[in-house]
């Protein structure tokens, strides 16, 4: 295989993220290639943001922060789920303002059970977004998959495969593979909450990046988690995998990143990948 991850600017709100698609691959494209674009980066120009300082936490929430998230899963499921030292002494002090504003808007969007995870819950990413706004998932990826495609071959003529994936992760037994993202493709079962994710690390299950929609030449879901698995490692992770990442890039709090910040640092939503 032949990779190539693509350098842009951030999608910020309102980009014409159609138009930087296609100027981007159009004179690399050849028949066959398979086009990954980041979910992330389409939702957040589409505007499909929340900012969470403006949300009031309630009282589960505060409880999700401090029991669950300091003591359970900083003590407990960390370890469990054979987290990096690091990471666990994120959760141990994991934020109580900006935390429980988070925990408050997954249990509205997304319920219960998706605010027992540590991140990403229901799909929901603070991470590489400024200030405090998080990123929703995308409700019908399929569908964006398939404007990408249909633009892309009519202005290149090319039989491609375009691929919507997220580094929320699906697990793999055998040829049965599950994921806690709620709009994976067909194939993979979707199982909301905190257990998918507990059962894959737990089991060291095969461990990928999740297809969310796909678009073009048809491909199977083993190719699709393949593509979206090197996708996800050649495109690096922005100014950090995580948000305490971010923060100790940039020396400020949590709600200080701002999205000029974001624009100085190599993005690379697309990757082109020629089988």
């Amino acid at each position: 295989m032949k990779v190539k991850a693509i350098k842009t600017k951030f999608w910020r709100p309102s980009k014409d993220y159609l138009t930087v698609i296609v100027e981007s691959v159009q004179t690399l494209l050849k028949n066959g290639d398979i086009v990954v674009i980041s979910e992330k980066a389409i939702s957040t120009s589409l505007g499909n943001i929340v900012d969470e300082s403006q949300v009031v936490p309630g009282l589960l929430a505060k409880l999700l922060v401090i029991l669950w998230m300091r003591l359970f899963w900083g003590f407990f499921l960390g370890n469990i789920c054979r987290f990096k030292e690091s990471s666990i002494n994120h959760f141990r002090v994991y934020p109580l303002e900006e935390g429980a504003s988070h925990k408050q808007v997954v249990l509205r969007r997304s319920g219960f059970l998706s605010a027992l995870k540590y991140g990403s819950e229901g799909g929901i990413d603070i991470s590489n977004m400024p200030s405090s706004y998080a990123c929703l998932p995308l409700e019908r990826p399929e569908v964006q998959a398939k404007i990408i495609y249909e633009e892309l071959k009519k202005k290149t003529g090319k039989d491609i495969t375009v691929i919507i994936s997220d580094t929320d992760s699906t697990f793999s037994l055998n040829n049965f593979h599950f994921t806690a993202h709620p709009h994976p493709i067909n194939g993979i079962k979707k199982f909301g909450g905190v257990l998918p994710f507990i059962l894959g690390r737990t089991l060291k299950l095969k461990q990928r990046a999740t297809p969310l929609g796909v678009g073009g030449t048809k491909i199977g879901v083993e190719e699709a988690l393949l593509f979206a698995e090197i996708a996800h490692h050649i495109r690096g992770s922005g100014a950090g995998r995580t948000v305490w990442d971010m923060v100790d890039r940039y020396g400020v709090n949590l709600s200080e990143i701002t999205w000029n910040m974001l624009d100085q640092v190599n993005h690379f939503p697309i990757v082109l990948i020629r089988n």
